[in-house]
């Protein structure tokens, strides 16, 4: 029988295999129960009381709209079972969840603090009936940039990989040198393969069944960790691996993961802004709509998780001194005594601990100041070595920048005058606040799965366990192995 499926139908079972066990959608996710039938009411109402909408070409038109759902990551039924209610609410419920998403961040969200997308969808299907332009009108409801369209490409993509069989296990065990021979590298072929690390002309040039790890796999293996965010040695370590281990499946159901959160925020975004992905510790500097500038970043380490927000700033303080968190000053400071707090250039003032600005000042020589309720903001730091590891989930919750000094320059740029007072400021050593002349929108996300500078989608570790947690409210089987248990070095004190 299984033979004779349609090509849509084979579609949903891997979609649903992908996105199962877990509960249906009138157990989970957004809307169910009574707001599902208060937008059932709405959308009737929208279309002056008549009660069939879903008769002849509008019917066909709904049947093809719910197939929208596989490209997204989302489950729908078969309409072509549905009666007119059942059609009535599974449209409904599929561009709820194309518009909002399907769960509320507020219930797998400790640390969210961002605008969300909101759209009556309702009368626009409503109209969308009548106008014969269901599809489009649904098509609509998800985001439309690159990164999320691009994301659901490489959704179809893994899914695809999955449904042919996925690619071999690899086994974790000891690291692979270069040039070392080991059995576990034959597994490593395919997979590098139908990713795209490893290209077709290079692949012929490797024997499938080779167990030495030569310099045409290990340029492969590069590229991989690249796409990772891992060390790009050549080196198939602990790290690499538990890359390797991951299934084409639950590669698929990350991305899943992703295109949700995704959906949860507003389309309009301002066309400069300051985006700053904290699962992958990168941050990239927007103008006139088009990416300009990306950098390095520190971000919170598992204790300290940077919270995901959006806000804006409009100001750059000069040689800033750091007034330290209580839990900060009470857990890592004081107790180290006055000798520790003289030696960094610490005193008491008002009952908090305050560091003076100076050239090893935890902020370092700029600060920039957001307006979020997490006390959270971008910052430089004398640390800078931090900046070449590829771990770099190391400080207490704040966003340390790579040529943070260079960066307020970019900023100041446009307006000499601004840029001159900061330089005056920076040379003088006293604190000093420039406005930029206008406010700048920073958004802190957390990106798992994204697409890097090449197209090509790339992924991180879940070191916030923040994919466990919506793949739970979910109802996904999520398998992803836990990232290092890594702690910022007890001597670095700073936010």
């Amino acid at each position: 029988m299984a033979a004779h499926r349609s090509p849509l139908l084979n579609r949903r079972i891997l979609l649903a295999s992908l996105l199962a066990p877990g509960p249906s959608w009138a157990q989970t996710g957004m809307p169910a129960g009574s707001s599902v039938q208060r937008l059932a009411t709405d959308f009737y109402a929208a279309r002056g009381g008549r009660r069939s909408a879903w008769s002849g070409p509008a019917r066909q038109e709904a049947i093809r709209a719910l197939a929208l759902a596989d490209r997204h990551g989302l489950p729908a039924p078969d309409g072509l079972a549905l009666d007119e209610a059942e059609l009535t609410r599974a449209i409904l419920t599929l561009a709820e969840a194309l518009a909002h998403g399907r769960v509320d961040p507020a219930t797998v969200e400790t640390l969210w603090e961002m605008d969300r997308n909101h759209i009556d969808t309702p009368p626009l299907l409503a109209k969308a009936v009548e106008d014969g332009t269901l599809i489009e009108t649904m098509a609509g409801l998800a985001p439309q940039d690159r990164g999320y369209q691009g994301l659901c490409d490489g959704f179809l993509r893994y899914r695809g990989i999955a449904d042919r069989g996925g690619w071999p296990a690899f086994a974790l065990g000891a690291t692979i040198e270069p040039f070392a021979s080991d059995p576990r590298i034959p597994a490593i072929l395919p997979r590098l393969r139908v990713e795209g690390d490893l290209s077709d002309a290079a692949a012929s040039m490797l024997y499938p069944s080779a167990v030495e790890y030569g310099s045409v796999l290990q340029e492969a293996v590069r590229a991989f960790q690249v796409r990772h965010g891992l060390e790009a040695d050549a080196r198939i370590g602990p790290a690499t691996q538990r890359a390797l281990s991951i299934s084409a499946e639950d590669r698929a159901r990350q991305i899943a993961l992703n295109l949700e959160r995704r959906r949860w925020l507003k389309r309009d975004v301002a066309p400069e802004r300051i985006e700053v992905n904290t699962a992958a510790s990168i941050m990239v500097y927007w103008k006139d709509g088009r990416p300009v500038h990306s950098m390095r970043v520190v971000t919170g380490d598992a204790d300290n998780p940077t919270p995901s927000l959006e806000r804006p700033f409009a100001s750059v303080v000069a040689n800033p001194p750091w007034t330290v968190p209580t839990s900060i000053a009470q857990r890592e400071i004081l107790p180290r005594g006055p000798a520790y707090m003289r030696a960094n250039n610490m005193t008491i003032q008002n009952g908090m601990v305050v560091q003076r600005a100076g050239p090893n000042a935890a902020l370092g020589q700029v600060k920039f100041e957001l307006q979020d309720s997490y006390a959270i903001f971008l910052h430089d730091t004398p640390s800078r070595g931090a900046f070449d590891q590829s771990f770099r989930h190391l400080s207490h919750g704040c966003v340390r920048v790579q040529d943070a000094v260079g960066f307020a320059r970019l900023l100041l740029a446009p307006d000499p005058d601004r840029l001159a007072r900061f330089d005056e400021a920076l040379d003088s050593g006293r604190t000093v606040r420039v406005a930029t002349g206008r406010p700048i929108d920073v958004r802190l996300l957390y990106w798992t799965a994204f697409l890097d500078g090449q197209g090509r989608v790339a992924f991180r570790e879940d070191i916030y366990r923040r994919d466990a947690r919506l793949a739970e409210a979910l109802g996904i089987a999520l398998r992803l192995p836990r990232p290092d248990d890594r702690r910022a070095d007890a001597n670095d004190v700073g936010p």
